[in-house]
């Protein structure tokens, strides 16, 4: 029971790690603990006001590093709803509830993201997140279903 917890715990934590650190290159992992600046200009109404890069679309270009984050945003956020819905009591609706629950982490990760500099918070890596989490979740629903079969 305590592994389980702890298994979300520390899941959690090398996300909020990597979220926290700046200028990250999934390519380099020299940059994987970089220091962090908080950026002190940033309030919650300058990243959530609808013209904030918040809701903007990536600026730079769809290379190597760019792919590459984007599947560690779904294996980590996949492998993230998995724990989630080991964690939670069997019912209907676990997989829905894990998948909310990862959502809403994704939300304030890439919020927490928004106030750091050299990091940017996007709602699109919101979507990939809980895209990621949703894939994951459903390709075990899909192995349950079969192994029972």
């Amino acid at each position: 029971m305590i592994f389980k917890r702890l298994s979300v715990f520390f899941m959690i934590l090398a996300i909020s790690h990597f979220s926290h650190t700046p200028h990250l290159k999934v390519t380099n992992p020299n940059s994987w603990s970089n220091t962090s600046v908080w950026d002190h200009k940033a309030t919650f109404w300058s990243i959530l006001h609808l013209g904030s890069p918040f809701y903007t679309s990536y600026t730079y270009g769809f290379d190597l590093e760019f792919i590459l984050r984007k599947i560690a945003h779904i294996s980590f956020f996949g492998l993230l709803a998995l724990l989630i819905y080991w964690n939670l009591r069997k019912s209907s609706s676990r997989y829905v509830k894990a998948w909310f629950l990862l959502t809403c982490f994704a939300f304030l990760d890439e919020l927490h993201q928004a106030f750091i500099i050299g990091r940017d918070g996007r709602i699109i890596d919101v979507v990939i997140d809980s895209f990621g989490g949703a894939l994951f979740l459903f390709s075990l629903y899909r192995y349950k279903k079969i192994s029972r079969i």
